[in-house]
């Protein structure tokens, strides 16, 4: 058994916001570490036949909203169900969640992956802006000018295609999903039984 836990998460997913906090407090709990993961959802839907949600039907993406008032609510948690900025392509703040984890470690990138998540569906702000991801990194306490300028760096953008590459090696097709002792659990909705997971390792 491992006492490492992967995190495959979209940044511009409101289901990974709905879990991020929770997923966290419970591998923190387990003393388990978190191996996050930012990776391209448009190409792992592209690869398992998954649909973005301006393709899928009128009744799914119905549903969908009522799911996230319901979950919203039920968790007490913020979220607007229709932010300004969304759809928003997740790349420029995928990469600057990985770049502050190569500088300043799981712990901080874990925090910024959350502060990001919020201010999207939260506080209604464009997570593909480069200004605006300085600003929610700053107010973290990074150096939010820096962590920008190092998520454009080949690094940066090479470990974001192989975290990609991980979740297809993976069978992941949808985010979040969470990997414990290399069982797959995908959605928030499915915590509970990530809690029980991460409780025998």
């Amino acid at each position: 058994m491992s006492n490492t836990t992967i995190y495959y998460m979209a940044p511009h997913s409101p289901w990974t916001y709905l879990g991020h906090g929770r997923f966290v407090a419970m591998a923190r709990a387990a003393g388990v570490r978190i191996d996050l993961k930012p990776c391209d959802m448009g190409r792992v839907f592209a690869a398992s036949g998954g649909l973005p949600l301006g393709k899928r039907s009128p009744q799914r993406q119905a549903y969908r909203l009522t799911e996230l008032a319901r979950w919203s609510a039920h968790l007490n948690l913020p979220l607007k169900l229709q932010p300004s900025f969304f759809p928003v392509p997740p790349d420029a703040s995928a990469r600057l969640i990985i770049a502050a984890r190569t500088s300043l470690g799981g712990e901080a990138a874990l925090e910024l992956a959350g502060a990001i998540m919020h201010g999207l569906w939260a506080d209604d702000k464009n997570i593909a802006d480069d200004a605006t991801l300085a600003h929610i990194a700053s107010a973290c306490g990074f150096d939010g000018a820096m962590l920008v300028k190092s998520s454009h760096t080949a690094g940066v953008l090479a470990e974001y295609e192989k975290n990609t590459d991980d979740a297809l090696a993976a069978n992941v097709f949808g985010a979040p999903w969470y990997v414990v002792d290399g069982e797959g659990f995908w959605g928030q909705d499915r915590l509970d039984f990530v809690e029980r997971a991460l409780a025998r390792l």
